[in-house]
Parts: C-alpha cells; sequence; structure tokens
C-alpha cells in the first residue's frame, strides 16, 4: 500500500512539473486576451484520468497557478487554482464514471471524450469570469474562443497520450 501512495503522489507531482513545461513552452500568445493558448490542458486532463478528481485537481490547480506566477500573469493566479483546479476535478470524476461501459469493463470512448470536455468547459468559463472582472466583459467575450481551442487541444492531446500511459498505470 505505501508504495502504491508513494508512485501515485509522484506521479501527480510529475505532470503538475508537466503542466508548468507544458504551459511556459508550448504556448501561443493572444494579444486581445492578454493571454496566451497553451498545452498545460492536456496533462491536467491526463492527471485527471490517470489519478481521478483529486489528482487532478491538485495538479490544475497547483501547477497552472504555480505557471501563472512564474510566466509573469500573477492577477490570473488565484483564478487559475480555481479554474483550472475545477477542470481536473470534474473531470476526474466524470472520467472515473462515464467513461466505463454498463458492465463496468473497460472504457467507451464517448464517455472518456466527454468527461474531458466538461473538464475544458469549466475551464472556458473559469476564464470567462477572471478575463471579464480582470479587464472587460468585452475581454471575457473575446477568450472564448481562444479558450475553447485551447481545451480542445489539451483533450486531443490527452486522449492520444492516454492510451499508453494507461497500459504502464494500474491503480
Amino acid at each position: 500500500m505505501k508504495n502504491k501512495q508513494l508512485y501515485r503522489a509522484m506521479l501527480t507531482a510529475l505532470l503538475m512539473a508537466l503542466t508548468i513545461v507544458c504551459g511556459r513552452f508550448f504556448l501561443l500568445p493572444i494579444p486581445w486576451t492578454h493571454g496566451n493558448i497553451n498545452l498545460s490542458d492536456a496533462s491536467i486532463l491526463i492527471a485527471a484520468a490517470l489519478l481521478g478528481p483529486l489528482g487532478g485537481g491538485i495538479v490544475g490547480g497547483v501547477g497552472t497557478a504555480f505557471l501563472d506566477l512564474i510566466s509573469g500573469y500573477a492577477q490570473y493566479a488565484p483564478f487559475s487554482l480555481l479554474a483550472h483546479g475545477l477542470e481536473g476535478i470534474l473531470a476526474g470524476w466524470c472520467y472515473q464514471r462515464w467513461g466505463k461501459t454498463k458492465l463496468g469493463q473497460g472504457k467507451t470512448k464517448l464517455g472518456q471524450w466527454s468527461s474531458l470536455a466538461v473538464g475544458a468547459l469549466v475551464m472556458v468559463g473559469g476564464y470567462f469570469l477572471a478575463d471579464s472582472f480582470l479587464y472587460t466583459w468585452v475581454a471575457g467575450f473575446l477568450g472564448i474562443g481562444t479558450n475553447l481551442l485551447q481545451g480542445l487541444a489539451g483533450i486531443i492531446v490527452a486522449q492520444l497520450i492516454l492510451p499508453a500511459l494507461k497500459a504502464r498505470w494500474q491503480d
């Protein structure tokens, strides 16, 4: 039991570091929203699928809040903690429930995609509120498209990588 807990803690830390790397180095600046599109959502959604709601929430919330602090977006850190934290929690929760077939064996593709989409939509809503609060409602609305694109990219990358990771990760 102790080794399993240690392995989960190490995987959580690794995915949190990956969130920071993906958010810092794989990005496309978006001037009209004061932000960027990055691949941090991919690692958050991978964490949610592999570790469940708690791991997904920790990786999403803490990882992106720290990313904002080191990237010059400190004003977004509390919003990222909430938006990406909820993204990881809800995606992990939905993934555990919707991804199972009726017989409880295996996972359904529709359930997997849907659960990750729920997480990404929560992130989009969170950043709409953040941009609206920090700037204007117009900035909030302008950010919806780019945040949807970021969420979709995260879902696609996560779905491409998850089969290989699940083959190695047995929870």
